[in-house]
């Protein structure tokens, strides 16, 4: 007997099979297009993992596809010896060692494959004593390990058992428990080492992906699994990472709200708080925005309005109208431009979108008007003296004079803000275009022809009305006006 166990041990750890990733993952990439092509949709379980960033890709559940994804863990023509073996040493009354023999290896086995996935023994001190960007790396190594461990490895090696000791029930319940467990320990205590850690917003979607890969596999783990101390285990970690998301997300709630920095951003564009704020939300990642992963609607609708109101009071430190209807237009309209390329879309709704679009369009109205209004009442006929031909020379250098300190300031300021969508900008543009140039040109039209031919009217004739248009262009590009001024006048 201590022959055949040694000789069992031998055969087991001879034809262990490594786990190979890219055979592993290729192998869920076929699966998860057969389930596509069954309903013409094409799902993506996984990206490919890179070279120097294999902790890269991301798995997007669909039913059962990874648990029908199978992997050799012992060579399969070992398998009926291994069998022979076992029945060998459980008839002659050898169960204990032979139970002790296969566990200790295969847990073993597993413990390689947690490592080749990734996955590190750490304590709870270990964990909540890690920075938050490797701290990040770890908790996606330890979700894909989650849904990979439990769908692949433990459904194999449960397989595994099965064939092994075949009409040994209780023998083969014990050899699948002891040989899990601690694998499924140690996933578990890194769970919730995380649950129990310090709760910051930047977590809130990485332990609700967390517990999604939790709840996904706890299922199949019940189903395998019969020691009730381990699955009370998983549920209560299941439970941590529930709370953990509830209470970062009151935390997430709290620091948009009660963010009260009072520096203006000087070129009136994104102010960090909103960056911050949808990039939590979003993760920005192309592969993040196919999440589902999203709070329930009306706790996102209260976030976004605390959101929207500190921009609001965020606005007021501008003493220019002009300047705090730009910054609202850039913040709303990034708001808007994350939310609907998103799955958070969905909660939200077309009309909440379209909703904040009017408010940039209103925005866009107020800032003409605070922006331009003063230029274009010197455009005005009233006050310069009655019809075109007996209008005071006077009144009309003072007219001209004063639109070109207006227009000369609005350009030297103007050019210092930043509107970062292309699209705003240019729509901008266009809008003052349209209500500056057909008003002086027309003004010019009417009484310019009177100062022409006096003597210094280039000094308050300054500019064409195809001038005006072209420094129009220079405007919300974040680079002070001056250079602009001086490059076009030498040009």
């Amino acid at each position: 007997m201590t022959r055949l166990e040694d000789e069992f041990r031998h055969i087991l750890i001879r034809n262990t099979v490594p786990l190979d990733l890219e055979r592993l993952y290729g192998s869920i990439r076929r699966v998860s297009l057969s389930f596509a092509s069954n309903d013409g949709e094409i799902y993506e379980e996984f990206e490919s993992f890179g070279e120097e960033d294999r902790d890269a890709g991301r798995f997007h559940e669909r039913g059962g596809s990874l648990g029908d994804t199978d992997v050799d863990l012992i060579q399969p023509d070992a398998v009926v010896e291994l069998k022979e073996i076992a029945e060998r040493m459980i008839r002659s009354g050898y169960e204990k060692e032979c139970i002790q023999v296969y566990s200790s290896v295969r847990r073993d086995a597993l413990d390689e494959c947690l490592v080749i996935l990734g996955v590190e023994k750490l304590s709870i001190e270990e964990v909540q004593k890690i920075e938050w960007k490797s701290l990040d790396e770890k908790m996606k190594k330890w979700i894909q390990a989650v849904k990979i461990g439990v769908r692949v490895l433990l459904t194999g090696e449960k397989r595994l058992c099965d064939q092994i000791f075949e009409g040994t029930d209780e023998t083969r319940e014990i050899c699948f428990n002891e040989t899990a467990k601690g694998c499924i320990m140690q996933l578990l205590s890194f769970g919730q080492a995380v649950a129990i850690g310090r709760r910051s917003p930047e977590k809130l979607f990485r332990i609700l992906d967390m517990y999604d890969a939790m709840a996904d596999v706890l299922p199949d783990l019940q189903q395998m699994v019969t020691d009730e101390y381990v699955v009370i285990e998983a549920r209560g970690v299941l439970d941590e990472l529930g709370d953990a998301a509830k209470g970062t997300f009151a935390e997430f709630e709290n620091a948009v709200q009660s963010e009260a920095s009072k520096k203006p951003m000087l070129s009136g564009e994104i102010h960090p708080l909103t960056r911050h704020t949808l990039n939590s939300l979003l993760d920005t990642g192309e592969e993040e925005l196919q999440r589902k992963h999203v709070p329930d609607r009306p706790r996102l609708l209260l976030l976004i309005s605390n959101l929207e109101s500190n921009l609001e009071e965020k606005s007021r430190v501008y003493d220019d109208g002009a300047m705090q209807c730009v910054f609202l237009m850039n913040n709303i309209l990034y708001v808007v431009q994350k939310v609907k390329d998103s799955e958070i879309r969905k909660l939200l709704g077309d009309q909440w979108v379209r909703k904040r679009r009017g408010q940039v369009r209103q925005y866009a109205t107020g800032y003409l008007r605070a922006a331009w209004s003063k230029a274009l009442s010197c455009l005005k006929d009233e006050g310069i003296g009655g019809s075109t031909s007996n209008a005071s020379k006077m009144a009309l250098k003072e007219r001209f004079k004063n639109f070109n300190a207006n227009f000369e300031e609005i350009y030297r300021i103007q050019t210092a803000w930043k509107v970062p969508d292309a699209q705003l900008r240019e729509e901008l543009r266009i809008s003052i275009s349209e209500k500056v140039i057909p008003a002086y040109r027309s003004f010019m039209g009417r009484f310019g022809s009177q100062l022409e031919s006096g003597r210094h009217a280039g000094k308050y004739i300054k500019y064409t009305a195809d001038d005006l248009e072209g420094y129009v262009l220079d405007l919300f590009e974040g680079t002070p006006g001056v250079l602009h001024h001086l490059r076009r006048k030498s040009t």
